[in-house]
């Protein structure tokens, strides 16, 4: 089969492309920024790259599978529509010619899926089991985001956003899940859903889908998971935190050592992670192993191992004195419980944590969540935050006085070397690049 993908330098789609690959389709894709490092893997793997949406470049293809970013008003789109070309979804194909008889094993929720889903295919791989899978990241204990897998298991990072401009049910609609992890629920997507009780729609139309043979993980002490589930389950549940299922004791204060709990059977877990958000991620991984047979004490070992995913409390230097860390969190919980994380591990007496934001997001910029964003950041020693062009509310007025707002990554920069002590642990926060902001302040306390 030939396969066309529009916005085929995205995360998912990408690795869309890299999968349909390896089963052998010819698999061509364009995009209106075709840059590494997604563009040298695409092309490293026999993927031919356009530039552009113009119709005059689009190769004839048995489909043409158009990503989400894609509207009405593209060119391509607008061609492929008035010529009647066959087209599809990322999400569908994908649940159609390679997941249906798969093993599925989905990670849904507003925070962590990236993490939970890499420590859950770790684990699976660790026990021997091969998985496939499809991670919306770049995990460490991994040479690729995507692999078709040995055997009929598979991973897979299951997003609420929308699927395309033609099916505005979430992705993970698609996948046939027959281990659904359920971590947490959270208004986010403000582009997309109006309000939480959209978002809860969506994931009660999942729980519909599946099948009473399958087994849904949720996180029994999420009072939005909690009632999505309570309002109808036709499949098997396990309350996943709560002290009849598998839960967490002797939990370090910087989560850096837990002992997994189900019954009886106990398993220490020490590892290089932080914080209570990534205990609550890998009870979620352990329970969806232990669904495809996996014991506790197998589970321990690989989480003691895990190597983490890029962009998650990722270390990207010390100079100076001052340590640089890099992370995806984009959600004032997520930045919460973060910052909760890094003070724990890494901040010892008359040492500052310093946290720097680029509220970048389509929530953040709509400004949902301004009020409750200096609650947020209330446990850094200083705060920069960036009044990111197109925002539609006062960042400054937002977090108070005492944090530092600036314009341009050049300022800032400036003034965290400024202002620096030694000792300074330095969380840089955004879902973006920030402006290579972590390289710069890193070269810039060198000078």
């Amino acid at each position: 089969m030939n396969i066309h993908i529009l916005g085929i330098c995205g995360t998912f789609m990408g690795s869309l492309a890299l999968l349909a690959r390896q089963l052998g389709h010819v698999v061509t894709g364009c995009d209106a920024n075709v840059y590494p490092p997604m563009s040298t893997q695409l092309q490293s793997a026999g993927i031919t790259l356009i530039e552009g949406y113009q119709p005059s470049d689009l190769p004839i293809a048995d489909i043409y599978l158009i990503g989400n970013a894609m509207s009405r008003g593209n060119p391509a789109v607008e061609y492929i529509l008035d010529q009647n070309l066959p087209y599809s979804s990322g999400p569908q194909w994908l649940g159609e010619h390679l997941l249906r008889n798969k093993w599925v094993l989905a990670v849904a929720g507003t925070h962590g899926k990236t993490t939970t889903a890499t420590m859950l295919a770790k684990i699976l791989d660790d026990a021997g089991l091969a998985p496939g899978f499809l991670i919306g990241g770049v995990p460490k204990d991994f040479e690729e985001s995507a692999r078709l897998g040995d055997t009929d298991f598979f991973v897979i990072e299951a997003d609420e956003y929308d699927t395309a401009f033609f099916d505005k049910r979430s992705k993970f609609i698609h996948y046939h899940a027959r281990s659904l992890i359920l971590n947490n629920l959270e208004f986010d997507h403000a582009d997309i859903f109006r309000d939480l009780e959209a978002i809860k729609a969506q994931f009660q139309h999942l729980i519909k889908t599946l099948p009473s043979g399958a087994r849904i993980l949720y996180n029994g002490v999420d009072a939005n998971i909690v009632d999505v589930v309570a309002r109808g389950c036709w499949s098997e549940s396990e309350a996943i935190g709560t002290s009849h299922h598998l839960h967490a004791q002797d939990i370090a204060d910087d989560g850096s050592s837990f002992t997994l709990v189900l019954g009886e059977e106990r398993a220490q877990v020490t590892w290089g992670m932080s914080g209570m958000h990534n205990v609550s991620n890998a009870l979620h991984a352990v329970a969806a192993a232990r669904h495809v047979g996996i014991t506790l004490q197998v589970s321990a070992e690989s989480l003691s191992q895990f190597g983490g995913v890029k962009r998650r409390m990722e270390f990207r230097g010390e100079c100076a004195g001052v340590s640089v860390y890099d992370d995806f969190a984009h959600h004032p919980t997520a930045i919460a419980t973060t910052l909760a994380g890094a003070k724990n591990k890494f901040c010892g007496q008359g040492e500052r944590l310093i946290a720097v934001l680029e509220p970048r997001s389509n929530t953040m910029k709509m400004g949902c969540h301004q009020q409750v964003l200096r609650e947020a950041l209330s446990l850094a020693d200083e705060v920069y935050a960036l009044q990111v062009p197109g925002i539609t509310w006062d960042v400054r007025e937002a977090l108070g006085h005492s944090a530092h707002v600036l314009d341009n990554v050049p300022a800032m920069v400036e003034k965290i070397v400024a202002n620096h002590h030694r000792g300074d642990q330095v969380v840089v926060m955004s879902n973006g690049a920030f402006g290579a902001i972590h390289q710069r302040l890193l070269d810039a306390l060198a000078e």
